[in-house]
């Protein structure tokens, strides 16, 4: 059984599918491994480093796509590098299947067994494999280190012989992987931190990591089985937004964090809102790429709206690439390692399984997966 890891050539990818370590234990485990030339250089690790934990190194990428039997990657492929693979191969990476439905469909009339990497159940025994989490926990930390940069104010309080400077003030929109995550780190700062989400049973875990948790009576709330927010109604939306207007006027730094599963997310921070907000302040959206919570946020841009600081820049994880090629290797060992049988030297896809009958959404070219059908079929 044949792994392969080609090189990211998404403009502006720091991070790898796959290190060293991770594909040192693939090889112990009985899988071949090969790798594209130059795989690790962005996070400043050699080919050497790969031939010297078993993997093979190629420079002919058409090659590598023709003898995989399992793909490593990190981003979606184009149709004509899923043409150039072979009937039955697994294709895993993160895939946003809901907004690609003609790349699916290209996978099915492969015969590509494509795995979606964020459609991994969040269940206790697939956490390990959870790369969507593991890559919010680190955009969480980093959108606070942006904020920090970006404010022309110190966060922690100081008390000096010329007088003393209170703390920022961080208020953090959705407390999910990534908000409980920018929530520790801005209290480790020394900021003062407020968060809002619309599940009550989140409440405890952030008033345990110290901040202040906001309360607004929006009637009836919750999360799905999966763990993510439900969608309110637009009635609860704007009580929502006018509670949250009055933080937001003290607010130094606010962050969102607030995203739908295979859904556009929702404007929760108004023109209004920022509009309310003090000079100087600095907002950043962490779901700009799924439609943005604050009006007005750009991809890839930061923009100044009197003197109000919007930032809607993607892949903050790939700002701290070494740690989030590490975890990110790591979720995918696990999902392999899981799933391997080394005895019948096979990579066992059950859809009686959990785990697979939740991240599998091709397979004997067929879309198999009952959600994605679902949505397609709508």
């Amino acid at each position: 059984m044949h792994i392969v890891v080609p090189d990211e050539f998404n403009s502006g990818e720091t991070r790898v599918p796959l290190i060293p370590e991770h594909a040192a234990k693939l090889v112990k485990a009985g899988l071949e491994v090969s790798v594209e030339s130059g795989l690790g250089k962005k996070i400043e690790v050699t080919d050497d480093a790969y031939v010297s934990a078993g993997a093979k190194v190629f420079s002919d990428r058409n090659e590598l796509f023709r003898k995989a039997d399992i793909i490593v990657r990190l981003h979606k492929p184009s149709k004509e590098e899923i043409n150039k693979l072979k009937e039955g191969c697994v294709y895993a990476s993160l895939l946003d299947p809901f907004n690609e439905k003609e790349l699916i469909e290209t996978f099915m009339e492969r015969g590509v067994s494509a795995i979606s990497m964020e459609m991994i159940p969040r269940t206790t025994l697939a956490q390990k494999m959870d790369v969507l989490s593991s890559q919010a926990s680190l955009a969480g930390y980093v959108a606070v280190i942006l904020g920090a940069e970006r404010l022309n104010k110190i966060l922690p309080m100081m008390m000096t012989p010329a007088g003393t400077i209170k703390p920022a003030h961080v208020f953090i929109i959705g407390a999910g992987v990534a908000g409980l995550q920018a929530i520790a780190t801005a209290k480790r700062m020394g900021a003062r931190v407020s968060a809002f989400d619309t599940r009550p049973v989140v409440e405890e875990q952030v008033k345990s990591l110290g901040a202040r948790f906001v309360k607004v009576d929006l009637g009836e709330t919750g999360q799905t089985e999966g763990g993510y927010a439900k969608a309110l109604t637009g009635e609860q939306l704007q009580k929502q937004r006018e509670e949250m207007a009055k933080v937001c006027a003290s607010a130094d730094i606010v962050i969102t964090t607030a995203q739908l599963f295979g859904r556009k997310a929702p404007v929760i921070i108004t023109k209004e809102m920022v509009q309310g907000m003090q000079p100087g302040s600095v907002l950043i959206d962490l779901a700009v790429e799924s439609g943005g919570n604050i009006e007005g946020s750009r991809i890839d841009k930061e923009v100044d709206v009197n003197g109000i600081l919007i930032i809607g820049l993607t892949n903050l994880p790939g700002r701290v690439p070494v740690h989030a090629s590490q975890m990110y290797s790591a979720n995918m060992f696990y999902l392999i390692d899981q799933y391997w049988n080394a005895k019948e030297k096979s990579f066992n896809l059950d859809l009686e399984d959990e785990i697979i009958r939740g991240c599998l959404i091709t397979h004997q070219k067929k879309i198999c997966n009952e959600m994605i059908l679902n949505f397609y079929n709508k």
